[in-house]
């Protein structure tokens, strides 16, 4: 037997174990579970100011655009990036703050729209859960205003509104923050992008094709 027919087998065999039929008393299931090895990291040693450096390089890389600012700050900012933007209609979630929906602009607050009604939107604006340096990604869980998912795909163009206080290094500790798991999760890597036709980068396909954060310094 090859060597690599062997390492086959090894990790079979390992899977069949792993994976075989057996009757366990809950409380039996909950000790093994505890049981399991984590030997994984389960938290960073970046200072706060390097954890949201690191993810303001990470996400510069997915070809997102970020902006910092201050909470005073914010408004002036929002309204920066959407006239930047050359669009003026976008979709908002019902409990966007208030003091988000800067004058100069049509906002769509969705309270049950309709997708043909979301896709007449020319972006979209929310808040968001919070956001993991080490791999660059923004998490929602579409609370009231992180917004349904289908206006944070329907939209081409995405503002996301994420506060310092909100970074995490590590996804443990993203897990951490949030115990209880949501009913819906989304993950945002920078815009949506895929390669997989002929490896060919074509944006657009799963989502937003263009990603704006503002990172709020709090």
């Amino acid at each position: 037997m090859t060597a690599s027919v062997d390492s086959r087998e090894r990790i079979l065999d390992r899977i069949r174990s792993a994976t075989q039929s057996v009757a366990l008393e809950p409380a039996q299931l909950a000790s093994a579970y505890a049981a399991l090895p984590r030997t994984y990291i389960h938290s960073g040693a970046l200072s706060a100011a390097a954890r949201v450096e690191l993810l303001v390089e990470r996400l510069r890389e997915y070809d997102a655009e970020v902006v910092e600012c201050t909470p005073e700050q914010l408004p002036a900012s929002i309204a920066a990036q959407l006239a930047a933007s050359g669009k003026r209609t976008f979709v908002v979630p019902p409990e966007l703050p208030p003091a988000w929906h800067v004058p100069g602009f049509n906002f769509m607050i969705d309270r049950g729209l309709a997708h043909s009604e979301i896709e007449q939107a020319e972006g979209v604006v929310t808040a968001a859960f919070c956001a993991v340096a080490d791999s660059g990604t923004i998490v929602l869980h579409h609370s009231s205003a992180e917004g349904r998912r289908v206006i944070t795909l329907l939209p081409d163009w995405h503002l996301c509104i994420l506060y310092a206080s909100q970074v995490v290094e590590t996804f443990p500790e993203y897990f951490h923050r949030s115990p209880q798991p949501p009913e819906l999760v989304t993950w945002i890597s920078g815009p949506s992008a895929t390669a997989d036709i002929e490896m060919t980068r074509i944006k657009g396909v799963h989502g937003p094709r263009f990603l704006h954060v503002i990172l709020v310094h709090d």
